[in-house]
């Protein structure tokens, strides 16, 4: 029976609805959801790390910080001020770098003093929110020895300096 079925031909003819003929799709509700799947959404709050050892000079500071999440950034907003700690003294000016990598190393600042510092991170669609606030402290400068003043004998010797800091610093430590 297959072997004459086969044989015999066969004139099909596919008959539509005009409806479907002239009928318009609307994709506009399609296209808005597909185009808000690709938005890219804001970054979240970048973290500062600590100030680490030796990443301090009397007139630099490295700061790092860090995002712990995946989303896309495109740069980054790192914002500082010197810390006042006088009472009713005028509000210190910020600064704000844009920086590509979760680093930077700030040049130019003062000696044994505090800075506040804060990152934001950048993309397309926004900025984050503003990380907490984190203190750095530079080194203080190095102290001006007061030639006049050295005395020595044989088993002693008295040597005077100046600190020349602002800022009360903790500790000394003398090279012979």
């Amino acid at each position: 029976r297959l072997e004459e079925f086969l044989k015999k031909e066969v004139d099909l003819e596919l008959s539509t609805v005009p409806d479907f003929e002239e009928r318009v799709i609307d994709f506009s509700e399609v296209e808005q959801l597909m185009n808000s799947i690709n938005i890219i959404p804001a970054p979240c709050a970048p973290v500062i790390n600590p100030q680490a050892p030796n990443a301090a000079t009397g007139t630099s500071l490295r700061v790092c910080w860090s995002l712990f999440s995946d989303d896309t950034v495109e740069c980054y907003q790192l914002c500082y001020k010197t810390v006042n700690n006088e009472r009713g003294s005028d509000e210190q000016p910020e600064h704000t770098l844009k920086v590509k990598e979760t680093y930077c190393t700030i040049t130019n600042l003062l000696p044994n003093t505090q800075y506040e510092f804060w990152v934001s991170a950048l993309n397309a669609s926004g900025v984050s929110p503003p990380s907490e606030r984190t203190v750095y402290v530079t080194a203080p400068s190095p102290p001006t020895i007061k030639s006049k003043k050295i005395r020595s004998c044989e088993n002693a010797a008295l040597v005077c300096w100046e600190s020349g800091d602002i800022n009360p610093v903790d500790s000394y430590t003398v090279e012979l």
